[in-house]
């Protein structure tokens, strides 16, 4: 039986790492468990977790192998080669799928009853073939998708708008990446539609502003890479939020990427839309009403990634 208050990360860099001091702050877990292929590094950063302990909540954090996951609730995989500056996720999908060939077998060996959490980029590839090489119920691997994208929207909405962003109600579905798009025609700032309520706002040019925000959001993470090397505050944050999500069985809608089966047209992929998070995983997809331009870019969305994995044979 595993044990919900256990949890542990898989690849100890920068993004594993924050994350690991993100739920350490959460108090969510009681046990972290940090591995990596680089002992020194997962040890040294468990040591310096654990000397924050006294300002946090009490746990254990230390390093460990595939034998200590046997009962951990979580296991969050966030290793994996990083996005170089002019690479995109999808270039990253070979060298990474070949390391989740790795990396998923051993989790199975040790803990078949456990949920994945997929980190690592392209993480709508990687999550897809997480769920194939494990053979877990679909339910039960998840991958933080679009879940940061949403949250940078919702960040730039509230400069834009001056609200706060708590009050704004939007999503951006499809391909954590370059094929990524905003539900502008659900979006609503507390019930008012987002068009309606830049009208309000003298805001007269709503429609160009969204589609440069689109664009702004795409390309954050190229920005970041391109300033400081790499990104993992925002993503360490989102990989809270989902824990939470879990752990608390919130039932929250957040946009993960779990397997689509029927949903919005779409079969046998994994790919971003609102979905219903609690103890079971990702537990049932939230069909929103999407206009035409939108169906046709999410299905274009599903089709760049549909391009990728027939190219691994997975």
């Amino acid at each position: 039986m595993v044990d919900n208050r256990k949890c542990a990360i898989i690849g100890c860099g920068f993004v594993g790492s924050s994350s690991a001091f993100s739920l350490m702050q959460s108090g969510l877990f009681s046990e972290i468990v940090l591995i990596d292929t680089n002992t020194a590094r997962a040890e040294g950063e468990a040591m310096d977790l654990s000397h924050g302990i006294p300002f946090s909540n009490p746990m254990e954090i230390h390093a460990g192998s595939y034998e200590d996951i046997s009962d951990c609730g979580i296991v969050i995989i966030t290793a994996g080669a990083s996005q170089k500056p002019g690479e995109t996720r999808l270039d990253l999908a070979g060298k990474n799928i070949g390391i989740f060939r790795q990396i998923i077998p051993e989790i199975v060996k040790h803990n078949s009853e456990c949920t994945l959490m997929i980190v690592a980029n392209p993480v709508d590839i990687l999550t897809y073939a997480a769920l194939k090489i494990s053979g877990f119920p679909a339910n039960r691997v998840i991958g933080t998708g679009t879940v940061l994208d949403t949250a940078r929207l919702r960040y730039l909405l509230s400069c834009h708008l001056k609200v706060d962003s708590h009050s704004i109600h939007a999503f951006i579905i499809g391909e954590h990446g370059d094929s990524e798009l905003i539900v502008g025609s659900s979006a609503n700032i507390s019930g008012v539609g987002i068009y309606d309520f830049c009208h309000q706002c003298d805001c007269h040019k709503c429609h160009d502003f969204m589609k440069k925000l689109g664009d702004d959001v795409r390309n954050s993470a190229y920005e970041i890479i391109k300033k400081k090397g790499s990104t993992y505050y925002g993503i360490a944050m989102s990989v809270r939020r989902i824990a939470e999500c879990i752990l608390r069985d919130e039932h929250s809608i957040i946009p993960v990427s779990s397997l689509i089966e029927g949903h919005y047209g779409l079969h046998n992929i994994c790919i971003s839309v609102p979905t219903v998070v609690g103890s079971g995983g990702a537990e049932k997809v939230v069909d929103i009403q999407l206009n035409s331009d939108e169906q046709h870019k999410l299905e274009s969305s599903a089709q760049s990634l549909r391009k990728v994995l027939d190219n691994f044979h997975i």
